[in-house]
């Protein structure tokens, strides 16, 4: 699209709301429009040639071609009236060979007029040639009203109008974004998980969201798409959760924080994230206090949530924990303190 300026348009103000297909901004078209008006004019003279040549070209070249079969006939007939003299005496060979040439100018004309009547049927070239030239000017024709049509930016469906980066008289450039538009309908939030924790998402899995400029206020979500493809540079998969009753708060845009419920077990066993360490690694452990002092113990994990995680095996209830940012070895000896 080429740069387009037109002064007092004023479209698409931030917060108005857009129905499909309304007009939102519109470009400069006098020049497509002009290419409009040429294209049609390209097409009414291809319609006319063709028309030309059924009910005119057609009719000619009939004529033409009798008059030239007349003229051979009468050209034949001189011919074998000179010969006749010439063979009694009365005439010389000088005019036997011009009555020879008259009529094979004839013949030449008939075979002439011929191809110009065969070339004007309606399977002929000459028609084809024309047929062809207005299927072409019909294409720029419609090449040149898509143009045009590309002056007006509608809504490509209801929503909002968000953003708009132009003002009237602006220029602008083929690839920028003029408006953005929030589609109505159903809310959605996209976020990116890590691609490790693909194997736990399932499609209708309930979920609470949270946007952080109100960290107290949570609202339902659910799991309604999983991208078939893996982003190779973040590592990450990209998912949508459908807000069935989005809050009057929730804005576009907004960063929000989500979780996931992937899977639910009663009576099961949780302790801090915080205290597991090496939690990437083939086999995670914590720092456990026993009879006083430290012991590495590995440890099976499970599910995990907001900063907790499942223990299926390796702690018992009760056992105390070290953090994993305290730097203690095992065999030391430490105290515990009950929790406040």
């Amino acid at each position: 699209m080429e740069s387009r300026r037109r002064p007092g348009e004023r479209r698409g103000d931030a917060g108005r709301s857009a129905s499909s297909p309304q007009p939102l901004i519109r470009l400069d078209d006098r020049e497509w429009k002009a290419a409009v008006d040429q294209a049609s004019a390209a097409v009414t003279q291809a319609e006319a040639r063709l028309r030309q040549l059924r009910e005119l070209g057609l009719p000619v070249a009939e004529q033409a071609l009798r008059q030239a079969e007349a003229t051979a006939l009468q050209a034949r007939a001189q011919h074998r009236r000179v010969r006749e003299l010439v063979a009694r005496g009365f005439y010389s060979q000088a005019q036997l060979d011009e009555a020879r040439r008259v009529q094979e100018v004839a013949e030449s004309q008939v075979a002439s007029a011929r191809l110009q009547r065969d070339s004007q049927q309606p399977d002929g070239i000459e028609v084809a040639l024309a047929q062809s030239a207005l299927e072409q000017a019909r294409a720029a024709l419609v090449a040149a009203q898509t143009r045009l049509g590309y002056a007006i930016l509608r809504a490509p469906s209801a929503g909002t109008v968000l953003t708009r980066a132009v003002e009237a008289g602006d220029t602008v450039q083929p690839g920028a974004v003029l408006l953005t538009i929030a589609p109505a309908g159903d809310t959605e939030l996209t976020v990116q998980i890590d691609e490790k924790n693909l194997g736990l998402l399932r499609l209708g899995q309930p979920a609470l969201a949270s946007a952080d400029a109100y960290p107290g206020e949570r609202f339902a979500a659910e799991l309604a798409f999983i991208a078939p493809s893996v982003d190779a540079l973040r590592g990450s998969v990209e998912v949508r959760l459908r807000v069935p009753e989005p809050p009057p708060y929730l804005r576009h845009e907004m960063t929000v924080s989500i979780d996931i419920e992937a899977a639910r077990r009663e009576q099961t066993l949780m302790i801090p994230a915080a205290a597991v360490r090496e939690t990437g690694g083939a086999q995670p452990w914590v720092m456990v206090v026993r009879d006083g002092r430290t012991e590495r113990q590995p440890v099976r994990l499970g599910i995990r949530g907001a900063g907790r995680v499942e223990v299926l095996e390796g702690v018992a209830v009760g056992e105390a924990l070290v953090p994993a940012a305290v730097d203690v070895a095992a065999g030391q000896a430490v105290r515990t303190r009950a929790a406040p």
